[in-house]
């Protein structure tokens, strides 16, 4: 059986931290920087199943531009570049990954 991401969710999802993104405009990277990290990790181990890598990589993806986006908006003088936003991403957000096993590997009994 494959198990994918709902479009649906994840629509819904990233609205929702686009909208919190807007409200932490604010805050210090850092700290958005770890509470993006716990969402991502969270997400992660809630559709982390086995062939849905490439789903979780890609809602990686949108959560750092939308984050991108929301740093641009903090000042009129300096842009953030991707070089910079990358340096932040590889510090704060973890990798996608699969925390599931295979259902064979989960269901195996000991002999």
């Amino acid at each position: 059986m494959l198990r994918r991401t709902s479009r649906k969710r994840v629509r819904r999802k990233l609205g929702e931290i686009k909208i919190e993104l807007r409200r932490r405009l604010h805050s210090p990277v850092p700290e958005v920087g770890k509470w993006l990290g716990t969402v991502l990790r969270g997400h992660f181990n809630y559709y982390g199943v086995p062939q849905n890598y490439a789903a979780l990589s890609s809602f990686r993806y949108l959560v750092s531009w939308l984050w991108w986006r929301a740093l641009r908006r903090r000042s009129q003088k300096a842009r953030l570049t991707w070089e910079r936003l990358r340096r932040l991403v590889l510090r704060y957000l973890p990798p996608a990954r699969i925390t599931h096993p295979y259902p064979n590997m989960r269901l195996r009994l000991s002999t």
